[in-house]
């Protein structure tokens, strides 16, 4: 799937903060402590959108849910358990074909994430804007059509970007300054010419990350406006709390990634990856859940109703 070049290294050390080693114990506190958070938090997402009929029933938005709340749990797990056996240890290893598989499950997970939270705010908008013809426009076929494109995207994206960045020499060099394996990081400590590389990196996202955004603030523009004309005050606040879950996690998402990934590697200061890393990698995938929960009353009625199933069956 991804070419390999004959002269990498067997494996690559991961520094992480080795320049802040009293960050290490807090660090794997924290992880320790929000990974389970957010695999449990994701998996009861799923699972109430599977199994209440309401949520189950073909509702464009909760079939997007569902797929965001699965790409979490890929996204943290493609690194965090990584990283929580390299600060447990002194070893800070790993091998090359794992760094591999880190990278293309990453970038995959990170690119289709962009595309869904703009198809989010897509369907966000023919509800709101274009109510009587929602059913017609956000059909199942439709959304079923809409997710596969928005996958095989994430795919093509990894199997191109990752496969030009593992062609480029490492000259020797096997010490990478983050905690896992990321495009930025190899590209910055490969040597030889890279231009080219950070020069395909800086335009695919744009079409990635850029573009996404220009939709989705394109969407709220047309669900502002409309919202504007809704006249009861329960209209608009009913139409805003549909949107505002999802504009949330837009910022907590899109934030950190525009601010990593739309410069040059080259340019990026040594700990600012690792801070941004950690919090789109895992401070997002830990909140989703509890966002979406907390402020949809379907999910939180759906969430009520799966408890007192199960304490009843008990």
């Amino acid at each position: 799937m991804i070419l390999i070049n004959e002269s990498h290294p067997e494996e690559f050390i991961l520094l992480g903060f080795a320049n802040h080693p009293w960050l290490q114990l807090p660090l794997f506190v924290i992880l320790l402590i929000t990974y389970p958070m957010a695999m449990m938090g994701n998996i009861i997402i799923i699972l109430v959108s599977k199994l209440d009929p309401r949520l189950h029933s073909p509702i464009p938005m909760y079939f997007f849910l569902t797929n965001l709340s699965f790409l979490d749990i890929c996204y943290t797990t493609s690194f965090v358990p990584q990283m929580l056996f390299n600060l447990g240890t002194s070893k800070k290893t790993i091998s090359y074909m794992g760094c591999v598989v880190q990278l293309f499950v990453f970038s995959t997970m990170g690119c289709t994430e962009c595309l869904l939270l703009a198809l989010m705010s897509f369907d966000r908008f023919v509800a709101i804007c274009r109510p009587l013809h929602y059913t017609l426009i956000m059909n199942q076929r439709m959304c079923i059509l809409l997710v596969t494109i928005m996958w095989m995207s994430g795919i093509t994206y990894a199997i191109v970007e990752d496969t030009l960045t593992l062609q480029l020499p490492l000259c020797g060099i096997n010490k990478l300054d983050q905690f896992f394996c990321e495009i930025p990081v190899l590209i910055k400590t490969a040597c030889g010419e890279k231009e080219v590389n950070e020069l395909i990196l800086s335009v695919v996202c744009i079409f990635v990350v850029a573009i996404p955004v220009c939709l989705i603030l394109a969407s709220y523009a047309g669900i502002g406006h409309a919202i504007l004309k809704i006249k009861s005050s329960e209209g608009r606040k009913k139409a805003f709390g549909t949107c505002s879950s999802h504009l949330l996690v837009v910022f907590l998402f899109y934030g950190p990634v525009i601010s990593m990934y739309l410069q040059p590697p080259s340019s990026i200061s040594r700990d600012k990856p690792k801070f941004m890393a950690l919090f789109y990698g895992v401070v997002t995938p830990t909140l989703n859940p509890f966002i979406y929960t907390l402020r949809n009353k379907d999910v939180k009625g759906a969430l009520g109703k799966l408890v007192r199933s199960i304490l009843s069956y008990k």
